[in-house]
């Protein structure tokens, strides 16, 4: 389910502290019901790559693989790892520097993880994204994961990449990939006897 901005903004999130001029563009409750522990748990699933996409997600996600190698839009050389733009862990006080980083996958490199928190970043010619999970209290007594994308295009090209691609994200990749991940959540609880 999409949520407002707010349910990001009004929580002390510790990724305030350091991606401040970033902007939010989407906030999404994930299907993930567990207890308070169960962050690492949802971290895991999600490094361990992506969950499985609806036909429709995986054509969006090859275009854009080609058209980033047709453009150069994700050579080596254009993102964090390749020290063009400095990592978000330059910025990160002693504590969270000195803590758990959590794991990098696919485009995404950890910047650090906590009790209720993560944050991972990518970035590449188009766009400086972070993907911040934050572990919530449902307010029935559980938790869930709450999954909120942040954004810093990359002048005039970035600003227009990401207003091309909204309804495609909208409309054939979120749906898909929470549908996967409460699959993949579910089953995980299955397996385990959760």
């Amino acid at each position: 389910m999409r949520l407002p901005i707010t349910a990001h903004t009004s929580r002390s999130w510790r990724i305030h502290e350091i991606a401040g001029d970033f902007r939010v563009e989407d906030v999404w409750a994930l299907p993930t019901p567990g207890g308070p522990d169960d962050l690492a748990r949802l971290v895991r699933q999600m490094a361990n790559g992506p969950a499985a996409f609806s036909p429709v997600a995986r054509v969006l996600f090859a275009v854009r693989w080609r058209l980033g190698a047709l453009l150069g839009w994700d050579e080596p050389d254009s993102g964090v790892a390749a020290a063009r733009v400095p990592t978000l862990r330059d910025r990160l006080s002693a504590d969270l520097r000195e803590g758990l980083r959590g794991p990098d996958f696919g485009v995404f490199t950890s910047v650090y993880q906590t009790h209720d928190e993560w944050a991972a970043e990518m970035g590449n010619r188009t766009v400086r994204g972070v993907l911040h999970i934050g572990w919530v209290q449902d307010g029935a007594g559980g938790y869930h994961g709450r999954m909120t994308v942040l954004v810093k295009p990359n002048g005039l090209l970035g600003a227009v990449y990401m207003a091309g691609i909204k309804p495609f994200r909208y409309l054939g990749v979120y749906p898909a990939m929470l549908r996967a991940i409460g699959r993949e959540w579910q089953a995980s609880a299955a397996k385990n006897g959760a």
